[in-house]
């Protein structure tokens, strides 16, 4: 099967990186991978080995001309599908050009922000399947007026095993400029208000005074960069929390870490908390959208109201206290991520709703 990937995001992370392991799972299933994404973007380069790579101008929602642009590609290559990856433009200006073409189109969904009725009638009327990658997102969906029949649900995936991996804890946290003996909890995601940083240093100050040798670390980047570190700076917390931006080498440090805290307000499921889950480290997450399929209160970690800073605070402190229940906890985790979440599962997964639409594929 010849199929086009459409993915407007820029870095290499969250959804993109899904797109890079679909990719890769396809090649080495025989399928041919043609890639449209932003011109010289992280993506691209990555996907080069397993892809031809389309580097095309993508401005966005507002960008009418991306359909046409597409258009002229899908012509161009003669794809047996499209599939769709992102919003960023690509699920409407790719879900005209796949009509105007006469080639079948699947749209991958991988937040749970609502969406107007209006227009999820509209939208997802361009798409001949739309992919949730966890229930949570498919219950939005329907809820908002998406036929069920056009619904599929697959999960997003970890390359668990290269996150299960011993580390040297002294080193990893030399490069990181934090003592051998500190508790030290991470934060990964991006830098932006749905993410939820405010609620973790509104906790935090009693946390500190429980444990002098607490430290945190926010990995990510994003426009509340500054307001964050002002925030941090007010409340005199720089000793201990520190913006550490975007790594590429979370494989080794996660196993570092003592705790993963996630206090979104939304999430469609939680990359980073799969992440986490396969180096062996506990998660305390809010209970929202698609998060409690990735973790399971008691299996490998601990779920509070979203915004509740009481109830985080709690969590956290009893787990900073309890070394042996997140010992546990970790064990569980990667257990859990070795049994659900693997990128088979959702290559298989992704070429099962293929085949719904080219049945002549096997």
């Amino acid at each position: 099967m010849r199929i086009l990937h459409v993915e407007g995001g820029r870095h290499l992370y969250g959804g993109a990186f899904q797109v890079l392991h679909l990719l890769r799972g396809l090649a080495a299933r025989g399928h041919e991978n043609l890639l449209a994404c932003p011109q010289g973007c992280a993506l691209a380069r990555a996907a080069e080995p397993v892809a031809r790579v389309c580097g095309l101008p993508m401005h966005g929602d507002a960008d009418l001309f991306m359909a046409l642009r597409l258009r002229r590609l899908i012509r161009a290559t003669h794809p047996d599908l499209v599939h769709l990856h992102s919003r960023i433009g690509a699920d409407v200006m790719g879900g005209l050009a796949a009509r105007l073409t006469g080639v079948p189109a699947i749209h991958t969904r991988r937040v749970d922000n609502p969406e107007p009725r209006w227009r999820v009638a509209l939208k997802y009327r361009l798409h001949d399947r739309v992919i949730a990658i966890s229930e949570g997102i498919g219950r939005v969906l329907v809820s908002e007026g998406l036929p069920a029949s056009k619904l599929r649900i697959v999960r997003s995936a970890v390359d668990w095993e290269s996150y299960a991996r011993p580390c040297d804890r002294g080193t990893i946290r030399a490069r990181l400029g934090v003592p051998a003996d500190a508790l030290l909890i991470g934060v990964i995601a991006q830098l932006i208000p749905r993410k939820g940083h405010r609620f973790l240093i509104e906790a935090l100050p009693p946390l500190i005074e429980a444990h002098p040798n607490l430290q945190v670390r926010f990995f990510g980047q994003g426009p509340l960069a500054a307001d964050l570190q002002r925030h941090l700076a007010d409340r005199r917390l720089t000793g201990h929390v520190q913006l550490a931006g975007f790594r590429d080498d979370l494989a080794e440090l996660l196993p570092s870490l003592d705790l993963v805290v996630h206090p979104v307000l939304m999430e469609g499921l939680g990359v980073s908390l799969l992440q986490a889950a396969s180096a062996g480290v506990t998660i305390v997450a809010s209970r929202a959208g698609g998060i409690p399929e990735a973790v399971r209160e008691g299996e490998n970690g601990v779920l509070v109201p979203p915004s509740d800073v009481p109830a985080l605070r709690a969590a956290i402190g009893a787990l900073l206290a309890d070394p042996e229940r997140r010992r546990a906890l970790g064990a569980g985790g990667q257990a859990l991520m070795a049994r659900e979440f693997s990128l088979d599962a959702m290559v298989e997964g992704n070429l099962a709703v293929y085949r719904e639409l080219i049945p002549r594929v096997g």
